[in-house]
């Protein structure tokens, strides 16, 4: 028998988790709400926000050597749009600090970009706003951030775009992940023999159109990617996830979530699945592991067919008059690695609230041998 049970600790908030509640809530979530946006942005009408979810995370070291935590989340105003904000705190728990103006907004004349690149293009397909970043570390102190953009025209036609900053202060915008409509792209944080490595998941409601032939499963298909460079140019390579579409938790989508994390078991990939109910498609969040030397190789890829975390009560704690987006949903763009193999996993709540728990890589590793999922069918591969 593997880990049943095992100790987490974050900072000074530490518990317990086990195989049957692998993530422990903290008890002061939400850590951050719109109200605390608004407490700084409120003075400007147009940047009034509903919502604070799905973001990005890193651990940087501070001007005077001290660790911080910087969150950029995501949040909706009120004409529809989303943009991306950026808190700090010193714990990842609570203090955090949201700077005066939001971090990332749809792109504008204004903004820097990467010599030789479409702008007006980027500035057209921005315009609908820009949502769910990830920050991806590369190295030398260098983070890409990729992210979605929504056109503002053309109804569902959605981009992953790429931007590099080092500071989180100035972002180069380096434009398009791909031509095909895309989301939810994770980047590897170091290259296998010089070619960087992703997880994508390619939108298919207009592929034929596009002229890309068959790519995405309706959205139950996670692809590679490969590229010389974390800013590209992206191929799209192989399938390495594919949904079930008998009854389990990531039936209807499934789609890459934080960035891969280096562990002794190997790649930590946290990622979403949707399942079909007969009141709406709740989010929950999956695990998986990629072999350390072969991490594209389905085969070499072990999958829990049991969920990280589900959606719960106190996964949205808001006001009686607060706007809730999406109920039943858990959505997780970042966790960060800490000791005693301790993972910290931050996620939204019901597309509203942002929150974070605690998960054990020993408990991870064990999950993916009680319920192993076979990763090009969804199919479980034991018995009950």
């Amino acid at each position: 028998m593997g880990c049943r049970q095992a100790q987490v600790n974050w900072n000074g908030f530490e518990g317990t988790v086990t195989i049957n509640e692998p993530v422990l809530r903290y008890p002061g979530n939400p850590i951050l709400t719109c109200h605390d946006v608004n407490e700084i942005w409120g003075n400007d009408a147009r940047l009034y926000t509903y919502t604070v979810h799905n973001a990005g995370m890193a651990e940087v070291t501070g001007v005077h050597g001290q660790k911080q935590i910087i969150m950029l989340f995501r949040s909706h105003i009120a004409d529809g749009r989303s943009l991306i904000g950026k808190a700090v705190s010193d714990n990842g728990l609570d203090g955090w600090k949201v700077d005066p103006q939001p971090f990332l907004l749809p792109a504008t004349g204004n903004d820097l970009f990467a010599a030789g690149i479409d702008i007006a293009s980027i500035i057209e397909s921005e315009a609908g706003g820009v949502e769910d970043v990830r920050v991806n570390p590369v190295g030398g102190g260098w983070y890409v951030l990729t992210y979605s953009a929504y056109h503002e025209e053309i109804t569902d036609r959605v981009k992953a775009m790429v931007a590099v900053t080092k500071d989180f202060k100035e972002i180069v915008r380096y434009g398009f992940i791909s031509k095909q409509d895309m989301r939810n792209v994770v980047i590897f944080p170091e290259p296998d023999n010089n070619t960087w490595l992703a997880l994508l998941r390619p939108n298919d409601k207009n592929r034929e159109n596009l002229g890309f032939g068959h790519i995405g499963g309706l959205f139950t298909e996670i692809y590679t990617g490969l590229a010389p460079s974390p800013t590209g140019p992206w191929e799209i390579g192989k399938v390495i996830m594919r949904s079930g579409h008998g009854p389990g938790a990531f039936q209807v989508k499934i789609g890459p979530g934080a960035p891969p994390i280096k562990t002794r078991y190997g790649w930590l990939n946290v990622f979403h699945g949707v399942r079909s109910t007969m009141d709406g498609n709740p989010y929950t969040l999956g695990v998986a592991f990629h072999d350390l030397d072969d991490p594209l190789n389905p085969k070499k890829l072990r999958i829990s067919a049991k969920p990280l975390l589900m959606p719960g009560a106190s996964d949205c704690v808001v006001r009686k008059t607060d706007y809730v987006h999406v109920p039943n949903v858990v959505f997780s763009c970042g966790a960060l690695i800490g000791g005693d193999d301790t993972v910290a996993i931050y996620y939204g709540g019901n597309d509203t609230v942002m929150n974070v728990g605690l998960a054990n890589i020993q408990i991870l590793d064990e999950m993916c041998s009680i319920f192993p999922l076979h990763p090009l069918t969804g199919k479980h591969l034991y018995s009950l």
